[in-house]
Order: C-alpha cells, then sequence, then structure tokens
C-alpha cells in the first residue's frame, strides 16, 4: 500500500500533499499543549509498533504481498489525531530512509494509512462500542471492525489514485506515464487481498490488543471512549516511559521476529522497480497479479524519471554492508524505531521548553 515515487503523477502528489497539510497542521495545534512526558512515550511507541508492524509481509492473492498498518489500534489508544501524527511519522521514516513509498507520495501515503486510516477507525469504533464500559466485549468486537474498516478504506484510496493516473496522464501516443493499470484493474487488484488476508491481520491485531488491555491496563482505552463510559477497575494512564514497559517489551519482540517478515514471497502490487517492466519473469508476475492484464513493454516515462528522485540509504530494508538479508532486515527495524524515538524526544523537548517546564524522561 505504499505508493512509490514515479506511481503518481506531480500533479496527483502536490493535491495529495495539499489535501493532508490541514489534517497535520490541526493534528500538531491538538496535540501541541499535550507532548509533555505524558503522551510523546505513548506516541513514540505506537509509531514504532506501527512501523515494525508494517514490515511483517504477508502473502496475498495473485502472488502479491501486504501488510497490516496497526492503525486501528494506534487510533484506538492514541486517539485520531496522534493517530495521524504517529503513522505519519513511521511513513515519513520508511520514505526517507529505506525507500518503502516515495518522497513525492509521502503526502498520498499519509493521507491514505494516516488520515483517512485514523478517521474512519475512529468513527466506526465510536460508533460501535457507544458508552460500553471498557471492560466490554463489545468494545473488542468494535476494535476489530474498526481496524478492518480503517485498512480496508486506506487501500481504496490507494488503488483510486493508482486507477486514474492512465485516465488523466498520457502521453501523446496514450501510453500511461505513471501508474499503468486503471481503475477496473487498480480497485480489485489492490481490494481483493486486503478485504482478505492483510484487513483480516488488522482486526485480529486490533481486537486482541484491545482485550488484553482490558485486562492489564484499561487506562490507555480511555482516551476514545465518552466522558460518561463506565470506566470500571481502571487504572490511571501512563504517566511515563517506564510505565509503558509492557508495550516497549511488545516491540522488542517483534524486532526479533522482523525477519519473519521477509519470508512471503512476491512484491506488493503497484510497487514494481523499473526493471521489473523489463524483466520477462518479473512481467508474467505482474500480469498475474493484474488480472493477466499485460503491464506496458516498457516502464512509463513519468514513472521511470520521478521514481530516481531519491535514493533511500537502505533502501528495500537491505543495508549494502550487511550480506545475510534476515539481520540487514532486523537491523533496519531497530534503525527506524530509534529514529522515530529521537523524533519524538527532540519533539517533546521543545514542547515543553517552548511551555518553560523542564523535560523529563520518568
Amino acid at each position: 500500500m505504499h505508493i512509490p515515487d514515479g506511481y503518481l503523477s506531480p500533479s496527483t502528489c502536490v493535491v495529495l500533499y495539499g489535501a493532508s497539510a490541514p489534517f497535520w497542521y490541526t493534528a500538531l495545534r491538538r496535540m501541541k499543549a499535550a507532548l509533555s512526558t505524558r503522551v510523546v512515550p505513548l506516541l513514540s511507541v505506537m509509531a514504532a509498533l506501527s512501523f515494525v508492524i508494517m514490515m511483517f509481509n504477508l502473502p496475498l492473492p495473485g502472488g502479491t504481498t501486504g501488510h497490516a498498518v496497526g492503525v486501528g489500534i494506534a487510533t484506538i489508544i492514541l486517539g485520531p489525531w496522534a493517530s495521524i501524527l504517529a503513522i505519519s511519522m513511521a511513513l515519513g521514516i520508511q520514505a526517507v530512509f529505506f525507500g518503502d513509498g516515495g518522497i513525492t507520495t509521502l503526502g498520498a501515503n499519509s493521507f491514505n494509512m494516516a488520515i483517512v486510516g485514523s478517521l474512519v477507525a475512529f468513527a466506526v469504533y465510536r460508533l460501535i462500542s457507544g458508552s460500553a464500559p471498557l471492560a466490554s466485549s463489545r468494545r473488542i468486537a468494535a476494535a476489530a471492525l474498526a481496524g478492518y474498516t480503517a485498512i480496508n478504506a486506506s487501500a481504496l484510496c490507494a488503488a483510486v489514485e493508482f486507477g486514474i493516473q492512465p485516465i488523466y496522464f498520457k502521453d501523446a501516443s496514450g501510453a500511461p506515464l505513471y501508474a499503468p493499470y486503471p481503475l477496473g484493474i487498480a480497485v480489485p487488484a489492490m481490494m481483493i487481498g486486503h478485504l482478505t488476508f492483510a484487513g483480516l491481520a488488522e482486526l485480529v491485531l486490533s481486537a486482541g490488543v484491545v482485550a488484553y488491555f482490558q485486562r492489564t491496563n484499561p487506562g490507555l482505552l480511555k482516551n476514545t471512549a465518552p466522558a460518561n463510559v463506565e470506566l470500571g477497575r481502571e487504572e490511571p494512564g501512563p504517566a511515563g516511559w517506564r510505565a509503558l514497559r509492557p508495550l516497549w517489551i511488545a516491540l522488542a519482540l517483534l524486532l526479533v521476529l522482523t525477519p519473519l517478515g521477509i519470508l512471503a514471497a512476491g512484491t506488493a502490487w503497484g510497487e514494481w522497480t523499473v526493471r521489473d517492466f523489463s524483466s520477462q519473469q518479473s512481467r508474467a508476475k505482474i500480469a498475474q497479479a493484474s488480472g493477466n492484464a499485460t503491464p506496458p513493454a516498457a516502464a512509463p516515462r513519468g514513472l521511470e524519471r520521478l521514481s530516481a528522485i531519491w535514493t533511500a540509504p537502505f533502501a528495500q530494508y537491505a543495508p549494502s554492508f550487511v550480506r545475510r538479508p534476515a539481520v540487514g532486515y532486523l537491523l533496519s527495524a531497530m534503525f527506524g524505531c530509534g529514529a522515530i524515538l529521537l523524533v519524538s524526544l527532540v519533539a517533546g523537548s521543545l514542547a515543553t521548553r517552548a511551555r518553560g517546564r523542564p523535560y523529563e524522561l520518568s
């Protein structure tokens, strides 16, 4: 679901950056006063969890791969505005350092996964959970449906963005300049895998985490509950880094398991490289994943030009100085989480200094 550079026209990218900007601005304004020791640790760990969750690739129909995002649980724990910041942060680091998603398409990817995903997850969760107590099984069902709906809404947005490219952006001969497949191919190709495997992964993840926190720390669920909800045996929400130790332990376990994320063979639909269009074997795989529609004879010219706009230092989570792919994938996951932590610490420090308070790591 990470749209690479070159698959969207420059004008599409500008429009989607423009569409994302008001949400980023509103999220920053709403979170500015809360960027303190109380929120920064939670924002950090949820952004890092989303980053790592997206590294676990799943095999999808047609020989492609997909992944969960973690947007459902991020929204339920953080609220929609903080979730927008957390997921956008993870997507930005993926694009800059690992080439997972593009620089020109970061606005589109953030709009799809961080903004649409968070807002849809919040709306579905609040609608279904209503005023049920935090420990209610209704909230588990609400979380499951929120995660499932959110990831599919994100995938649909990406599919539409792919699909309109050959309609509006063609050369003089009528050949597509960017993403080559129209809506009739792009939408089914994207949605079949997300309505099944990727969507179910997000569903299970969201429901499982909410069920776990209902037993261990229901206070983490109160950010998205109405004020009049029965809190039951609620404990105070986490106040610092140490209070979130279970989440950091879960993140550490996922980091150790990240090499499993490269076991799924295949490439995500719409994330083919320029060289894939000239490889007979890759072309056959592209056609298989696209309803047996033959890809262009060569990479679209606009795609080829824009795909070279940024070279990530650790492209495809494979540092050049590491020979074993599993080790490189693990080191990339660790680096990404460290970068998220650093960005969060700097943001928290700047926010608290602006308010005239010392920054604490407790």
